[in-house]
């Protein structure tokens, strides 16, 4: 589990962020009860026991940071939220410098601005963050086999385009500063 994270962290942030989101909600599906997370889905990984070992100490370490944080029923996890802070940062800069991203922006604007409608008052987070609740939240349709409108495939098009582009900047960040 952990190296799947690091590995989708190096590769695709935003992959990683979906990952992660997945990771709290598996341990709050379970209202973090590490026996019961150890039963129901680390034992059932086709893996050696000092790997399951890994794997429950890994989440262990989840759980852990998820109660101290305050994020176990709802929210994410800090260094989540830092890297989310970092790309609305990113997507800012690269609004102004960038005609493809703008272009990609504004195909995702509008959906953008729906969600923000939609939210009734409360706050939906950053435009970035938006995009990701999008790509979440269709993910979480299509594992729950939940129907899926044209308007969410379109939305979840247009967020994909503008995390995509906003991860190939935020890789070359990485790179130049390793």
């Amino acid at each position: 589990m952990q190296s799947v994270a690091e590995k989708k962290k190096s590769q695709n942030i935003g992959e990683y962020l979906i990952y992660m989101y997945q990771m709290e909600d598996l341990i709050r599906s379970f209202q973090g009860n590490m026996d019961e997370i150890r039963q129901y889905v680390v034992a059932h990984y086709p893996v050696s026991d000092q790997e399951k070992e890994e794997i429950t100490a890994w989440f262990e370490r989840l759980l852990k940071k998820m109660k101290s944080e305050g994020v176990l029923e709802k929210g994410h996890l800090e260094e989540l939220n830092q890297i989310v802070k970092k790309l609305s940062l990113l997507h800012y800069q690269f609004l102004k410098s960038d005609k493809i991203y703008f272009e990609a922006f504004h195909r995702a604007k509008p959906f953008i601005l729906e969600a923000i409608v939609n939210a009734n008052g409360e706050n939906p987070g950053s435009e970035i963050q938006i995009c990701m609740n999008g790509i979440y939240g269709l993910l979480l349709c299509r594992l729950l086999g939940k129907k899926v409108s044209e308007e969410q495939l379109k939305a979840s098009e247009a967020f994909g385009e503008v995390l995509s582009l906003l991860n190939l900047v935020y890789q070359k960040e990485i790179i130049s500063n390793n």
